[in-house]
């Protein structure tokens, strides 16, 4: 756009800070925050690290994974898929085990994922490679 400029436009000692989104972000900062906050939990991280590895799962399948009892894996599933960053795909007709619902993380929850924490987490395996040898 026009006037817009991205944030690292601006990163220079002593200068403002340029606008944090685009004029016409398709999210609020207010939702990116929320996904943010969503993924801060570990039960939700290691949700959405496994519905990233694996691809769709059901609930049950996501609760014998992780160990992870089915109330509390709902309300962890529930704030996810509230956030956009897990899909709830629900099919019109079972497959062999009965099951209806299935989990899949968003294209935005993989992202996320990608290009933040376990970023961090590989520059860190990297930096103790390059530093042990």
């Amino acid at each position: 756009m026009a006037g817009q400029s991205s944030p690292e436009a601006h990163s220079e000692e002593g200068s403002e800070p340029g606008p944090l989104l685009p004029e016409h972000s398709v999210l609020s900062l207010d939702e990116y925050l929320a996904m943010q906050r969503a993924i801060g939990d570990e039960i939700r991280f290691r949700l959405l690290r496994t519905l990233k590895a694996r691809g769709d799962m059901s609930a049950k399948e996501l609760e014998t994974a992780l160990e992870i009892e089915g109330n509390k894996l709902h309300y962890h599933l529930n704030k996810l898929v509230d956030v956009g960053l897990v899909q709830n795909r629900k099919r019109k007709e079972p497959d062999s085990s009965g099951l209806f619902s299935y989990y899949r993380a968003s294209a935005l929850g993989e992202a996320i994922l990608e290009h933040g924490v376990e970023e961090l987490i590989r520059d860190e395996w990297q930096s103790l490679e390059r530093y042990s040898k």
